[in-house]
């Protein structure tokens, strides 16, 4: 049987299935800075406050089954800032590397060119050598480097940063 992938944009139906994926990385792995596992209400309302900012959430489908999601977030509230977000991807570990992170990200990005947005960012909790790759091989590149800025399983956490120009 062949798997068809598809991209949409997400609902407040989906918010369940992206609780099953974030949760399993803010349970095991420092990739999240989150502790606490997020409930779907509290995603749905995550869901609509990108919407609200006419920013772009997509899922990713395989059949019929949520196997990913990516979303971007104003990068800062001032408004000098608005041509610029922060992106975030997030797939079910058992996708991972296999393709289907980079279709994912490259419709985020096409999205964020339709906006006319000019800058995305991304912050990798280090050490995440698969995020790096799959945002240099999308062409991003490494502007900022923060040791010891989060604590997570009691142990300092270092983020760096990646940025594309998308115009």
């Amino acid at each position: 049987m062949t798997s068809t992938r598809t991209i949409r944009p997400a609902t407040a139906a989906d918010a369940a299935s992206i609780c099953v994926i974030y949760n399993h990385y803010i349970a095991t792995t420092t990739i999240s800075f989150e502790e606490e596992p997020v409930t779907a209400a509290d995603m749905a309302r995550r869901i609509a406050d990108v919407a609200a900012s006419n920013l772009p959430y997509l899922v990713m489908l395989d059949g019929e089954k949520l196997i990913g999601y990516a979303y971007a977030t104003k990068w800062r509230v001032r408004a000098a800032y608005r041509h610029s977000v922060e992106s975030s991807i997030y797939l079910d570990p058992a996708y991972a590397g296999k393709g289907a992170g980079t279709m994912l990200y490259e419709a985020l990005l096409t999205e964020l060119r339709q906006r006319g947005l000019h800058l995305v960012i991304a912050g990798i909790a280090q050490p995440n050598d698969a995020s790096v790759r799959l945002h240099e091989r999308l062409g991003f590149r490494k502007v900022a480097h923060f040791s010891e800025v989060g604590m997570k399983f009691g142990r300092w956490i270092d983020v760096g940063y990646w940025q594309l120009k998308l115009t």
